[in-house]
């Protein structure tokens, strides 16, 4: 078997190709080091650990933000493209995340989660609820000791003093900070809050974590009123947000976007009083004028008697004259119907139909009578012709039907006889049975 012979830009194209078939994009941890960063912009390094290392080149165009300080002996968190330098043939990782190494584990909890609870329609923006446009009661569920609450509570003090403001404290970080909180949204559907306020300081990823704990988030979307988060500052992201009816960048945000300015509030209730003053007066000058017109046709109840008595009794009047044409148009209708019915009596009808049927009867029997003598004379002359057709008629002038006993054809020549055979002779009246004894065919002779 010949051996396949490559070429040394084809095997490593090749390679690369299955590599980055095979692998797709890969998830790393390790130490950093042998750090390159020069002025092109692009970053090369290797990532190590106690026993193995690899090439790493992230470049310009695919860096992502690194919080921190990069260099040699940092524990990283990268995600990558595993591919082949062909001009090298050096194995190597194509970067195109990277972030701390402990950091980077919540990191990557935090996307796969937020993936799956998003496939799960968590996130669906169709699924948030709108916020009431003047709660009565909201419910504030952050730390006791915090600055956010104080910057909620003065703000809504500000805002909207006419709410009531339930504060439900919660610890906001650490190990028992998310039951709690799942507890507190679990109970303050039942505290007859018209919209509740989740929110906390800022902190890193990890201090942010318990508002990144499924259990919070199932909670949020459970909660039989709106809730709103402000959760730490303007780049802080949580999965909260996500699951929120309203995301806010702060805490302070978020106070201001659950209340109604009282300010506005109060412009926009004295224009609105201003406009019903106007409109007032417009109804007061229309009715008035109204008034004044109906004052103007109005007349003395005599009067008014007067003209509808002199109306009545036209009317009485008009009626009288209108039920005598029309009792006289009725009188002479009955006339000539009265008339019409004579003239198409059923007596004179039955008279006339009387005559016409016994004339009727007297023609059809002399019919019937000439039609029968006709056809009793016809079969007087059809019998008369089957008489004279019938063989009986000449066995009556003394000829016999012959027959051979077990044959029905009729003897017609004695050539059809032999000796001994049995014939039947059939006369006018009667039969006989004979035996022949012999046969004579001298004077048999065909008919010409």
């Amino acid at each position: 078997m010949e051996p396949v012979v490559y070429q040394v830009s084809e095997f490593t194209r090749q390679a690369r190709e299955l590599l980055e078939e095979h692998f797709g994009s890969v998830w790393l941890t390790g130490e950093i080091s042998n750090l390159a960063t020069p002025a092109s912009g692009h970053i090369y390094f290797s990532l190590k650990d106690e026993s193995a290392q690899i090439r790493c080149a992230m470049f310009r165009n695919r860096r992502s933000p690194y919080r921190g300080e990069l260099g040699n002996g940092t524990e990283v968190l990268l995600s990558g493209t595993v591919s082949l330098y062909e001009a090298r043939g050096d194995f190597q990782l194509i970067v195109d995340y990277l972030e701390p190494a402990g950091e980077g584990e919540l990191r990557r909890r935090f996307e796969l989660l937020k993936k799956r609870l998003t496939a799960e329609g968590l996130f669906d923006p169709a699924k948030r609820r709108p916020l009431p446009d003047l709660p009565g009661r909201i419910a504030v569920i952050t730390s006791g000791q915090g600055a956010a609450l104080q910057d909620i509570l003065t703000t809504l003090e500000r805002r909207f003093p006419l709410a009531d403001v339930l504060v439900l404290p919660v610890p906001v970080q650490g190990d028992t900070a998310a039951p709690q909180i799942v507890e507190t949204l679990r109970a303050v559907s039942n505290k007859h809050c018209d919209v509740a306020v989740l929110a906390r300081g800022g902190g890193s990823l990890e201090d942010l974590w318990a508002f990144n704990e499924e259990t919070v988030v199932r909670a949020i979307r459970r909660c039989k009123i709106p809730v709103v988060t402000g959760v730490g500052h303007e780049t802080d992201f949580t999965l909260a947000d996500f699951a929120a009816d309203l995301r806010c960048a702060t805490p302070t945000a978020a106070a201001e976007s659950v209340s109604p300015d009282a300010k506005a509030l109060a412009d926009q209730l004295l224009a609105q009083t201003e406009r019903l003053g106007t409109a007032l007066d417009y109804q007061l000058q229309a009715s008035a004028q109204r008034l004044d017109s109906a004052s103007a046709r109005l007349r003395h109840p005599s009067e008014r008697l007067s003209h509808q008595i002199d109306r009545l009794e036209s009317l009485g009047e008009r009626l009288r004259f209108g039920w005598q044409l029309r009792y006289r148009d009725q009188q002479g209708r009955v006339t000539q119907n009265r008339q019409r019915l004579q003239l198409v009596s059923p007596r004179a009808r039955l008279n006339g139909l009387a005559v016409r049927i016994a004339s009727s009867q007297k023609l059809l029997t002399e019919r019937l009578n000439q039609r029968l003598a006709h056809t009793t004379q016809a079969l007087a002359g059809f019998e008369g012709q089957l008489k004279a057709l019938s063989p009986l008629a000449t066995l009556d002038r003394g000829f016999a039907i012959v027959q051979l006993e077990n044959k029905k054809p009729i003897v017609r020549s004695a050539s059809a006889l032999e000796p001994g055979d049995t014939i039947v002779a059939r006369f006018a009246r009667g039969s006989a049975r004979a035996k022949v004894k012999s046969v004579d065919n001298s004077g048999d002779s065909e008919p010409s």
